[in-house]
């Protein structure tokens, strides 16, 4: 009778011992890989929760008479705010840049209820941002922000509730807290642009980074034919004879940034009102003749006075909190919270 050949004993061992193994090691892998796909999903940026602030007990109290479409509508001054900033500055800014234009927003308002605004009985502001400041309301807003609008709304809220009833305040009353999207590296003083020149609104640094800021620089270019007749449409004085070459003289530039002065056709003029001769972005501009036209290299955009928003967020993004924008750009003023009763 044939024997079977006995198998050693030793590979029935080992081959006990790898399934005993594998028995042990796939529950662990599987627990490993639970773990690991859980630590990865919570090193994944989840959209961040913010609490939504009430409003604020100073502004909910007032109320504001808004012209808008034609019509005036009564809200309340946080109400109101809201609407504002949404339409001055972008929502995607700094929750600190934001704080800083709800308080610009609300003490310009309170500046034109003081000194008389410019609709008589009928309103205290309106949404024109060329006569008082620009308002949107939460529903187009909401369409233009997709699926960021809660997170956006939020922060415009809150940054309305945070500062609550806070007014810029210089002498005790509210100042003209105007703003501008940016600035060619330094603001412009009230005199540089308008008639009078304001203690509070003096030439300070702007720390905007140009290069990531939609329409920093620009270029404008017009005809021989057209820089003339757009000149003379304000000034039926200038001479513009001879060569175009020789039509622009003594461009002079306040503190490095600014046009303070240009001769165009013989006639000196202020570097503001060729921006708006011209319909320019900013007065900070060069000029050069290429070809026959007259071209205009243009950095910064809006007026160039008081709060510059690009200059505000970027100081938020280094570390400075609201108040310290407002002290940097609206110059020897106090804070302090006020009602519409308190400037009346």
């Amino acid at each position: 009778m044939k024997r079977q050949p006995i198998r050693p004993i030793n590979g029935y061992l080992g081959m006990t011992a790898l399934l005993a193994a594998i028995l042990f090691l796939v529950p662990l892998f599987t627990v490993v890989q639970v773990k690991q796909k859980k630590q990865e999903k919570a090193g994944q940026q989840e959209p961040e929760t913010v609490e939504i602030l009430p409003p604020g007990e100073v502004d909910s109290a007032q109320k504001v008479r808004v012209l808008l479409d034609g019509g005036v509508q009564t809200m309340t001054m946080s109400d109101y705010l809201a609407g504002v900033v949404r339409a001055e500055m972008p929502a995607s800014f700094e929750t600190q840049a934001l704080c800083a234009q709800a308080v610009a927003a609300r003490t310009y308002t309170l500046y034109k209820i003081a000194t008389g605004g410019n609709h008589g009985e009928t309103a205290d502001m309106c949404g024109d941002p060329t006569c008082c400041q620009a308002y949107l309301a939460e529903d187009r807003a909401r369409e233009n922000w997709g699926e960021q609008a809660d997170a956006y709304e939020t922060k415009i809220e809150n940054a309305v509730a945070a500062t609550d009833g806070q007014t810029i305040l210089y002498d005790n009353k509210p100042v003209l807290a105007v703003f501008h999207s940016s600035s060619a590296g330094r603001t412009k003083s009230a005199g540089e642009v308008w008639t009078q020149d304001l203690p509070y609104l003096r030439s300070v640094t702007s720390p905007e980074e140009g290069n990531a800021i939609p329409n920093y620089y620009s270029r404008v270019a017009f005809s021989a034919q057209k820089f003339r007749e757009k000149f003379l449409a304000a000034h039926p004085e200038a001479n513009f004879s001879g060569k175009t070459s020789g039509w622009i003289k003594n461009l002079t530039v306040y503190e490095g940034t600014n046009v303070e002065h240009v001769t165009i056709g013989g006639v000196t003029v202020r570097g503001s009102e060729v921006r708006t001769i011209f319909s320019l972005r900013s007065a900070s501009f060069e000029i050069e003749v290429q070809d026959g036209d007259i071209v205009f290299f243009v950095t910064g955009y809006g007026h160039g006075v008081g709060m510059s928003q690009y200059g505000a967020n970027q100081m938020a993004k280094d570390g400075s909190t609201w108040d310290e924008i407002i002290r940097h750009y609206y110059s020897g003023v106090t804070l302090a919270r006020r009602t519409i009763q308190d400037v009346s």
